[in-house]
């Protein structure tokens, strides 16, 4: 049974398997489809931008199931979710529209990132 604070937190499972599905469909599209639309430099770019996207996708499923388990805040899921965006979908639109401009959204997602571990370090120290 779920702690009653948990019940109206986001299901956080669910939301790494939403974030999930467009990593999987993000890289093939990467691997397949701007294979030979892209120059080298931002082919990287993009590979970058989906190797932190299943990362942190695996960092919310980690979450999801911690905060199954145990009452969490909700802070650190918005975080590694906001980093995604902001970081993988900054890179992902950097790599297809070569508009380096997008660049300068990068390190606010590494940085939402930075503050999901934290927040998850928190949540494993205050639960034990």
């Amino acid at each position: 049974m779920l702690n009653s604070s948990l019940k109206t937190s986001p299901d956080w499972i669910r939301m790494a398997a939403f974030f999930g599905f467009f990593a999987v469909v993000l890289g093939a599209f990467g691997s397949h489809g701007l294979r030979n639309l892209l120059t080298a430099d931002l082919l990287t770019i993009y590979h970058t931008s989906v190797l932190y996207h299943f990362v942190h996708t695996l960092s919310l499923l980690g979450f999801g199931i911690l905060s199954r388990h145990s009452p969490t805040p909700s802070w650190p899921g918005w975080c590694f979710c906001g980093g995604i965006v902001l970081f993988s979908g900054s890179l992902y639109l950097l790599a297809i529209t070569g508009i380096r401009i997008l660049g300068a959204i990068t390190p606010i997602g590494g940085l939402l990132f930075l503050c999901g571990w934290a927040g998850l370090a928190f949540c494993i120290k205050s639960s034990n």
